[in-house]
């Protein structure tokens, strides 16, 4: 609702006494400064961004964007899904001694190149 009525934010009943951290008001008063009405708009989208993270990882996300001077709520929704991204683990062959004499000959990429030639 707050989105087609951004005007409401400092008036809904269920966020009257939500005391967010200092981030967020500095967040909300450059997007504001930046883009009129149109900040208060964005500043929902990232208190939406709440949906899938938690308060404190939302915080983290928001201070890192303020410090760079990205603050649209695209650029904190990168951050919050950068940082909750997991590096991919290399494959252990630990436990599979079977596999250790597994010879896999790399590619031939002169069969790519020919595909694209023809394309």
């Amino acid at each position: 609702m707050l989105e087609r009525k951004p005007g409401a934010l400092d008036f809904a009943r269920p966020l009257e006494r939500w005391d967010l951290p200092v981030g967020f008001r500095l967040l909300r008063r450059r997007l504001e400064a930046d883009l009129g009405s149109n900040g208060t708009r964005e500043f929902i989208k990232v208190l939406r961004l709440m949906e899938h993270a938690s308060l404190g990882e939302l915080t983290g996300a928001v201070d890192a964007a303020l410090t760079i001077g990205a603050t649209s709520a695209d650029a904190v929704a990168l951050i919050l899904y950068h940082r909750s991204e997991r590096p991919v683990g290399l494959f252990s062959l630990d436990g599979h001694p079977h596999l250790r004499s597994v010879q896999v000959d790399p590619p031939d990429l002169h069969a790519y190149a020919t595909l694209a030639q023809g394309a």
